[in-house]
């Protein structure tokens, strides 16, 4: 089984959410899973040009890291998206790398695979980013298993980090857990389903223009 964690805090491993992040990852592999880890503000990611070149071909025209973690990202089982909070969103840098993203949610690229998020706050907010992580992994076809938010004060503090990291810890078990057993989610299945028509629709109306994702769509049988 293989997993892959993607980290926008600037501040990489020794951030906050990457520690939170560590523990939801070593109770991943501990489960037996393979965990494959992208620091993004530490890679080349240049922002999307909406060229429109990934819907015709399949591939970006830019020359940059964006590629490479696209390929790790659709043969990986699960995803785990973290950032810190910066004024209500994901940082500039994880937003970067989910706008270049649109080929894959257009072909519901990650259809039954799962995932899961990781947030850390300099205050309250947290869980309205975690929401917005989990929305972008279920746009791009994956059951969300849930999510762990902390104000970032709280890690300092052991006694008060213990249970925030434990509850870290379960949701990589947990997740593992989900992709063994194949689980469904029957409260996302409306939002999935109307999301899934969405693109279909999308693609199919744009055919002509989009031909890489019009013949993604038929090779699977979706058309």
């Amino acid at each position: 089984m293989k997993l892959l964690a993607i980290l926008g805090s600037p501040h990489g491993m020794k951030s906050a959410t990457g520690q939170l992040l560590s523990k939801t990852i070593q109770a991943a592999e501990s489960s037996g899973a393979q965990v494959d880890l992208f620091e993004i503000p530490k890679m080349k990611i240049e922002p999307c040009r909406g060229c429109g070149a990934c819907h015709k071909k399949g591939r970006c025209v830019i020359k940059d890291d964006f590629g490479a973690i696209k390929d790790d990202m659709l043969q990986a089982d699960g995803v785990i998206l973290a950032s810190p909070n910066y004024i209500f969103s994901v940082t500039a840098q994880l937003k970067t790398f989910i706008d270049r993203c649109s080929c894959p949610i257009h072909c519901q690229a990650l259809e039954g695979r799962y995932g899961a998020s990781v947030v850390t706050s300099g205050g309250a907010g947290g869980e309205e980013v975690s929401q917005y992580m989990n929305r972008v992994l279920r746009a791009l076809g994956c059951w969300t298993v849930g999510s762990v938010e902390t104000e970032g004060w709280v890690l300092s503090n052991e006694a008060a980090a213990a249970p925030v990291f434990a509850k870290a810890a379960d949701l990589g078990a947990r997740l593992v857990a989900a992709i063994g057993a194949r689980e469904a989610y029957p409260d996302q299945e409306e939002e999935r389903g109307a999301f899934f028509a969405r693109m279909k629709a999308l693609v199919t109306r744009n055919k002509e223009e989009w031909p890489y994702e019009y013949e993604y769509w038929k090779s699977r049988g979706r058309l």
